[in-house]
């Protein structure tokens, strides 16, 4: 399928190639920007296009062709900027992420949720309320309270001369003394979540974060910005691959369980899970 060009997009491809002339490697290898640019002239794909694939606005998209990564927001979005504009063009992102960190003195942070997940239970076994021990409380106090009155009842039948106090009733002083148990207080965010297979949904409360998400087949599921207040939910029968930035912002729910906050504040995490348990890939 050809798809039609505009003078005006012609004009922004060639505009682009004239100015991605960032320096290369001391061995002769083009730049980030460079790369990109070459890999976008070779799809025979304009600077508009790529925005239009991508959701990466046009000026930006010119910038990292001219390897000016100010105008992307920060490390962890300019990465991901990089691995969208390589798929968009066919280019290898993950290499190209790894030059801009060895140039830049970054490193992506990897954290794995399975110590996070087991504090998490920890946590919410130590804060669930005891119901067992407050029903044998009851139960005691009931079994007191009859044999009271039982006892009382016998000991009044042998009683002379003037009336004595009337003795407390079972079926008025039961109910103020046994108070049923609150039902416990539900941990499963989701409802209802399908065991065959994995669901996984992410809230934004603490900010904004880019985040990529992937079924089991390598597909792309979303990759985009989450705005604070906004959320995702994805599901697949195998697994649900995720790339998260700023970490911190995002609140993690999987497969029926809260998880808290996906990291750390400005990190960058990858997380596999899969249907079951939350555990990593």
């Amino acid at each position: 399928m050809t798809i039609g060009k505009s003078p005006e997009s012609d004009h922004s491809r060639s505009s682009t190639a004239d100015t991605a002339s960032g320096a290369g490697a001391p061995d002769g290898t083009p730049s980030i920007g460079r790369t990109l640019a070459q890999a976008r002239q070779a799809a025979g794909l304009t600077v508009d296009e790529v925005s239009a694939a991508t959701r990466v606005r046009v000026p930006i998209v010119h910038a990292v062709e001219e390897d000016d990564f100010s105008r992307c927001g920060g490390a962890f979005y300019a990465r991901g900027h990089l691995r969208a504009l390589a798929r968009a063009v066919g280019a290898d992102g993950e290499a190209l992420v790894a030059r801009y960190d060895a140039i830049h003195g970054t490193d992506p942070v990897e954290l794995s949720p399975v110590a996070a997940l087991d504090a998490k239970r920890m946590k919410a076994d130590r804060g669930r309320p005891n119901w067992t021990g407050a029903m044998l409380v009851a139960i005691v106090a009931v079994i007191v309270l009859i044999g009271y009155n039982l006892f009382a009842g016998k000991s009044g039948g042998t009683v002379t001369g003037s009336a004595s106090a009337p003795l407390p009733s079972t079926a008025s002083s039961a109910p103020a003394s046994v108070q049923p148990p609150a039902p416990a207080p539900s941990v499963a965010p989701i409802a209802a979540a399908p065991a065959d297979k994995v669901t996984v949904k992410l809230v934004a409360d603490g900010g904004t974060s880019w985040v990529s998400a992937m079924d089991g087949t390598g597909k792309s599921l979303f990759q985009n910005n989450l705005d604070s207040g906004a959320d995702q939910t994805f599901t697949d029968p195998k697994q649900i691959k995720l790339v998260i930035g700023n970490a911190a912002a995002v609140h993690l729910y999987v497969n029926g369980k809260d998880l808290g906050p996906a990291g750390k504040d400005g990190q960058v995490v990858h997380l596999t899970y899969t249907p079951g348990d939350p555990q990593a890939g």
